[in-house]
């Protein structure tokens, strides 16, 4: 059990970028402990990732958003498939143009890469969160496309090549949350995460779950696009706990109120 979240905001967004990661991931910390890890897009709208395999209190300090930052990715994992000794297996994972982040498990990951003809990003790499991100990068980030996946999803990614838009969007077994605000929308596997957020960065958000079966496209703090897919149900899969590493979460939640003070 992973936990996701991330944000698109409009340029003239007053948000703190760098707070604003660290609140969401803080707030997702105790879903995993096992590698943690964040991306922001570029000036050029090259994607540019950080990571670590350490859990999220180790890590908290060392976000930093540059203020021009409109597009973030976070995540925490409590890796199923793909031993996070491999780098290229922890998150955000890149398959080509496309930078992603994922909670739940593909089981038919293998079939679709041979099916495809898709190479592996990188040597010894098998996590099963490549094949989203690699089926998302073949279609353009086709809702239709998400169909062949089996599994449970909850997933959001970054393509290079659409320097505007952010992707987030569930398919079955994994909760997503989405809140808005005036020039800002943010995303989280919680709805306590988003609010979270709003205590520290003083945000009203309107928040609600994202169904199973959508994508949503986001560009500049705005929803602009939602399209349905019929998503795989034809798998069972042993339900783990959500919370997996709660002395994280104490840690970090601890951290970031000590953050929020200095800021004043």
């Amino acid at each position: 059990m992973c936990g996701i979240a991330g944000y698109s905001l409009d340029r003239s967004s007053r948000v703190s970028r760098t707070l604003a990661a660290q609140a969401l991931l803080a707030a997702i910390a105790e879903r995993g402990a096992d590698a943690v890890g964040y991306a922001h897009r570029g000036i050029d709208g090259a994607v540019v990732v950080h990571k670590q395999r350490t859990g999220a209190s180790a890590f908290l300090d060392r976000i930093s958003m540059p203020w021009e930052t409109t597009q973030a990715l976070i995540h925490v994992r409590d890796y199923t498939k793909g031993h996070p000794t491999i780098g290229a297996n922890n998150h955000p994972v890149r398959h080509g143009s496309v930078v992603g982040v994922h909670n739940g498990i593909i089981l038919n990951d293998e079939e679709i890469f041979a099916r495809h003809r898709f190479e592996r990003a990188a040597p010894r790499m098998t996590v099963d969160t490549e094949a989203i991100l690699a089926v998302a990068e073949e279609s353009d980030s086709s809702a239709e496309a998400l169909e062949e996946l089996c599994g449970s999803m909850a997933t959001a990614w970054l393509d290079e090549r659409r320097p505007d838009t952010l992707f987030v969007a569930r398919g079955v077994g994994r909760p997503i949350w989405v809140g808005t605000g005036s020039r800002e929308t943010f995303f989280a596997s919680t709805k306590h995460a988003l609010e979270v957020l709003e205590k520290y960065l003083g945000l009203r958000l309107r928040k609600r779950e994202v169904g199973e079966g959508t994508l949503l496209a986001l560009e500049h703090g705005k929803l602009v696009r939602t399209d349905r897919f019929q998503p795989n149900r034809e798998f069972e899969e042993t339900a783990l706990p959500a919370v997996r590493a709660p002395q994280e979460r104490v840690a970090c939640l601890r951290r970031l109120a000590a953050i929020a003070a200095a800021l004043g």
